[in-house]
């Protein structure tokens, strides 16, 4: 069920049931963090391999401290210059956090989400929220309600609606291995941005098992139809025209029907292109294609970001 009552997911969250909740970045497939049937619960309501780890969400920064051991200077200026927002830091978990969250790691992923609706949910509950995205595993993340809807609407009791995600894309994970800030997913914050604060960071590719983060898996955001990189021109003569959908960035490409292609942003805006991405890939799910060829951005700004997510979509 869809609504705006956010009481109600107040009171399904405190009985340990699971409630699909609106971010900037993406709908979150939200649990209460410190209670290990609910976020049992995430994971089987979701498909998700339980090595993969789970991000906690809390409404303010300063909430942070009885689940994390220490905050490195640099985690505690991007927090001071990105939180809340679309970043996520990878920090020394404490003893409160259940080691099911982490998948075992010693390292605990939180977010402070600015979207209004989240915040007043958070600030609602005495606990933190583990919230993946509202999903089943592998598949495109949702950025509406009703995405989250047609995907798990009968496996949970409430969808809390708070409109079009404006990000539209994960956030982007930095942790501090060593001191060195790390760029672990790229994601809703420009790593260039990020450098800015924070100085020089390394940029971590994916993983294919056992991540120190979420959403690091190689294969991973793809839709049902198989997804590859490139131009159209090279599969016309292996599908017929009608049966290929594209991706591209700012120009479709002639020969291919207009419904059939996704144009993430005329003008070239990198966040317009961001934010359109997850939401484009779904509607070509959605017909009846053979194939979907995806153009990559040019790899600065949050173009860096789809990429990623094109490339891990494009994986087999």
């Amino acid at each position: 069920m869809i609504g705006k009552d956010i009481n109600r997911a107040v009171q399904l969250l405190q009985d340990g049931q699971l409630v699909a909740i609106p971010t900037e970045t993406v709908y979150g497939l939200a649990g209460h963090a410190l209670n290990l049937k609910a976020v049992a619960q995430i994971f089987k309501v979701k498909n998700r391999p339980s090595f993969d780890p789970l991000i906690i969400h809390l409404p303010y920064f300063s909430n942070i401290s009885p689940y994390i051991k220490v905050i490195p200077e640099a985690a505690a200026a991007l927090a001071d210059a990105f939180m809340p927002g679309p970043l996520t830091l990878l920090l020394e978990k404490s003893d409160r956090v259940p080691d099911l969250v982490t998948a075992g790691s010693s390292l605990v992923a939180v977010r402070i989400p600015a979207h209004p609706v989240a915040h007043q949910l958070l600030t609602k509950v005495d606990f933190p929220l583990a919230a993946p995205s509202a999903n089943p595993f592998g598949y495109i993340s949702p950025t509406t309600a009703q995405h989250v809807d047609h995907q798990l609407g009968q496996q949970i009791p409430y969808i809390l609606d708070g409109g079009p995600c404006e990000v539209g894309l994960e956030s982007t994970i930095v942790g501090f291995p060593g001191g060195q800030p790390t760029v672990y997913r790229k994601g809703g914050i420009a790593v260039e941005a990020l450098e800015a604060v924070a100085g020089p960071m390394n940029v971590k590719q994916h993983s294919t098992s056992n991540p120190h983060a979420p959403g690091m898996l190689k294969s991973h955001y793809a839709p049902r139809i198989p997804l590859v990189l490139g131009t159209p021109e090279d599969y016309l003569q292996q599908y017929a025209a009608h049966k290929i959908g594209c991706i591209r960035f700012r120009v479709p490409f002639e020969g291919i029907p207009e419904n059939q292609q996704l144009v993430l942003s005329p003008s070239g805006d990198d966040q317009e292109a961001a934010r359109r991405l997850f939401a484009g890939m779904r509607q070509l799910d959605g017909q009846a294609l053979s194939i979907i060829v995806a153009e990559l951005l040019p790899e600065a700004g949050l173009g860096r970001a789809v990429n990623d997510r094109l490339r891990r979509a494009a994986a087999r």
